[in-house]
């Protein structure tokens, strides 16, 4: 098993860091290469992988120095957005090797047209498709390839460490709980992420089977999910109460 460390930057952002038993390592979306640098110089790691899940600056901002400290390291990303200094190219459906481990590649469009996430070793790297009792914004694609998009991660087994790149849980639990007020599972999860806020630790890995007990995004076929935006759409096929739910926390 792979040890994963997370590496706070910007506000709210998550540098995860892969790392194997002889202290080689990757990053996933290195939005600043500087925490990344101190991390790997505190710990003595060499960098051998970076692995982009879409374009946004956030994401992609320290890749070029990172190369530049680092040269001939390998940069995996989607084959069809713009990340610079891109060396490894890859679609939906591709398979990666890291430290002995195979990741499957994911297609997850929506967030951006050619958002990717990475599978294996019971990890997921989401980017910004999925986040605990939430998901990402519909910026570059529809809502119907961003409900595709999560249906395929929930797909994945229950068991399975999701790791997004946002601190975003306490306001999506917030959002979470005004869509299911009377849901149990969210209510103790409320109080587990206020006490991990409160010592400002992550409240990130969750697990797919979690985010199936707690996140509206993922229970669009719940009658209370669905209840609960009955004033906002006529609609009751999963698209039509995804969309609603998007909409609503958009503003929320």
């Amino acid at each position: 098993m792979l040890d994963i460390k997370s590496i706070p930057a910007f506000n709210d952002n998550y540098i995860w860091l892969i790392k194997n038993s002889d202290r080689r390592c990757a990053v996933v979306d290195p939005g600043d290469a500087a925490p990344v640098l101190a991390y790997l110089q505190e710990h003595d790691l060499t960098l051998d992988a970076i692995l982009i899940t879409h374009h946004h600056h956030d994401h992609i901002g320290g890749i070029p120095e990172l190369v530049r400290q680092f040269p001939g390291i390998d940069v995996v990303g989607p084959a069809n957005e713009p990340v610079p200094t891109l060396t490894h190219p890859v679609n939906s459906g591709d398979q990666i090797e890291l430290f002995g481990e195979v990741f499957m590649v994911i297609g997850l469009e929506g967030h951006t047209l050619g958002h990717v996430g990475y599978v294996g070793d019971e990890k997921l790297f989401c980017g910004d498709t999925l986040f605990s009792a939430g998901c990402g914004r519909v910026f570059e694609g529809t809502m119907e390839q961003m409900y595709s998009s999560l249906q395929k991660l929930a797909m994945l087994p229950e068991e399975t460490l999701v790791y997004c790149a946002h601190e975003y849980t306490a306001s999506n639990v917030a959002f979470a709980l005004a869509v299911e007020p009377d849901n149990n599972q969210l209510q103790i999860y409320r109080e587990e992420v206020n006490r991990l806020r409160a010592q400002n630790l992550p409240t990130i890995p969750t697990t797919i089977r979690r985010e199936k007990w707690i996140n509206p995004f993922l229970r669009v076929e719940e009658p209370s999910v669905i209840k609960s935006v009955n004033t906002r759409t006529s609609q009751i096929d999963p698209i039509s109460i995804f969309t609603a739910l998007r909409e609503w926390k958009n503003e929320f």
